[in-house]
């Protein structure tokens, strides 16, 4: 079995230990010079769901160590999408959500077998592998793949501050869309103009209204 790790980073999990992101992500140059291509987990996906067996969630590859369950798993127009969940009567589950809830571990990886693969230039494409696991890791080698779409704590401190008539200054705004991962122009635009017209309302009413409206559309 080979792996190939994935870049993450933990916005939040939800206080069961469930989370959503992507395990992998298509058309980028990793830094082994290899690119999973759309389709790569198709036949592999529709095995598992016909034979019945599961990807496992393991920590650090190691089969000894399995700390959750892939809910569900698909291939999306951007990489493959999946829910999981850790199963938080575990010791080392609970260790390792603690560690992604602070962002103190680095990424995701998978554990599969090469089915096809072609050679593009200095780029390997895979176009079809055979998926085993997918793992929470320390160090990722692709930095685009992410957990995701739970809850965020610091975007909860924003509505709740928004609630209390105590919105966050626009810099400190700024910083949290940096942290999400925003490029610097952008969080910079988004923190001095919508941020800062919500901000502005004149009622409170009308200040919760747009602050919904603009963490709405942050966490897409």
């Amino acid at each position: 079995m080979k792996t190939k790790d994935f870049a993450l980073q933990v916005k939040d999990l939800s206080e069961d230990g469930t989370f959503e992101g992507y395990g992998s992500v298509f058309g980028n140059v990793d830094s082994y010079g290899e690119k999973v291509m759309p389709g790569a987990f198709v036949e592999s996906l529709a095995r598992h769901k016909r034979e019945g067996s599961n990807v496992l969630m393991l920590w650090q590859h190691n089969a000894d160590e399995p700390i959750g369950v892939w809910e569900d798993l698909a291939e999306d127009a951007k990489g493959l999408w999946g829910k999981g969940r850790f199963l938080l009567d575990i010791q080392k589950a609970r260790e390792v959500y603690t560690l992604a809830k602070h962002k103190a571990i680095g990424g995701l990886s998978i554990g599969y077998r090469e089915v096809e693969t072609e050679p593009d230039g200095n780029t390997r494409l895979l176009k079809k592998l055979e998926l085993y696991e997918i793992s929470p890791v320390s160090f990722p080698a692709n930095r685009r793949a992410r957990i995701e779409g739970v809850k965020s704590e610091r975007m909860e401190e924003i509505a709740r501050r928004f609630r209390d008539g105590d919105p966050m200054p626009i810099k400190d705004f700024e910083e949290v869309l940096r942290e999400a991962g925003f490029p610097k122009s952008m969080a910079t635009a988004i923190a001095s103009h919508g941020y800062a017209k919500a901000i502005r309302s004149e009622s409170e009413g009308s200040q919760a209204n747009d602050a919904t409206a603009l963490l709405k559309a942050l966490r897409g």
